[in-house]
């Protein structure tokens, strides 16, 4: 099987948020990405023989040699976009991050012909408010939504977004710029290593689950979120995610599934 000839697309753009984390831009060739709904997610893929990064360790096990290697990624455009942007942590010893990684401009890469996934705003009626919680590349999906009609809903959002260091933070400046012009829109940002920032930090350094228990809503919004206004959006470490819900559930908010409507919405790594 020829393994080259499944590479549909090209990166066209690379940014390398952090040493660990980068975003990319994937453009399909001769086909166009299908609509999607803001939070869903698509494979991206490569072969077994394309190249690892530098900062790559051996990996934890081998690929098979006649396949190629597949992950899914939360989609961080918009739904207009032409080309398709994603987060990407790179895994040290992980099959595909140190391949993607390596890519730059121009080089081809696998992704899937449709996205999928029920992660989806648009299935919250639009006058709830919503809280998005997010660690490390988690923000993704928000970026999505958030691109493309978030910020025309009646209801107020927030983004709450957790990561070890302030440049692990992606997408920060455009949050903070979104805030400014949105009123209905609040960025709360947080840090865990504050002793490494080279020039210090004046934000938070708590966990997800401690700030949230300080009723940072109640502070930010004048409100205290109830099951009857208020929905919670939660992706990325699943710690953080268990303990989201625990809390929630303990203030009366009930995980969504299809058939059992709920207000906690959760996608873990």
């Amino acid at each position: 099987m020829d393994l080259q000839a499944s590479l549909n697309c090209r990166i066209t753009q690379t940014v390398q948020v952090s040493p660990i984390m980068k975003i990319i831009k994937v453009s399909p060739e001769g086909w166009d990405f299908p609509e999607f709904a803001p939070g869903q997610f698509v494979a991206l893929g490569l072969p077994p023989d394309a190249s690892r990064c530098k900062e790559a360790t051996d990996e934890h096990e081998p690929p098979k040699e006649d396949k190629l290697i597949k992950r899914a990624y939360s989609i961080a455009s918009a739904s207009s976009e032409d080309s398709v942007e994603f987060y990407i942590t790179l895994m040290h010893s992980g099959q595909l991050t140190p391949r993607l990684f390596d890519l730059n401009i121009g080089d081809k890469v696998f992704m899937g012909k449709k996205a999928v996934g029920m992660f989806r705003l648009d299935q919250v009626e639009e006058d709830r408010n919503v809280v998005l919680i997010a660690t490390g590349t988690g923000v993704a999906p928000y970026m999505s939504m958030l691109r493309s009609n978030a910020l025309k809903r009646k209801g107020k959002i927030m983004i709450i977004h957790g990561a070890a260091n302030s440049w692990d933070l992606g997408y920060s400046s455009e949050l903070k710029l979104l805030a400014s012009m949105f009123p209905n829109f609040y960025y709360y940002p947080t840090i865990t290593e504050p002793s490494k920032e080279p020039v210090g930090w004046e934000g938070d350094t708590r966990f997800i689950h401690e700030i949230w228990l300080d009723k940072l809503a109640l502070t930010k919004w004048g409100i205290q979120p109830k099951p009857e206004d208020t929905e919670f959006f939660l992706c990325g470490n699943p710690r953080m995610v268990d303990g989201m819900k625990e809390i929630l559930t303990a203030d009366g908010f009930k995980e969504h599934k299809k058939k059992e409507p709920g207000q906690i919405h959760a996608e873990e790594f």
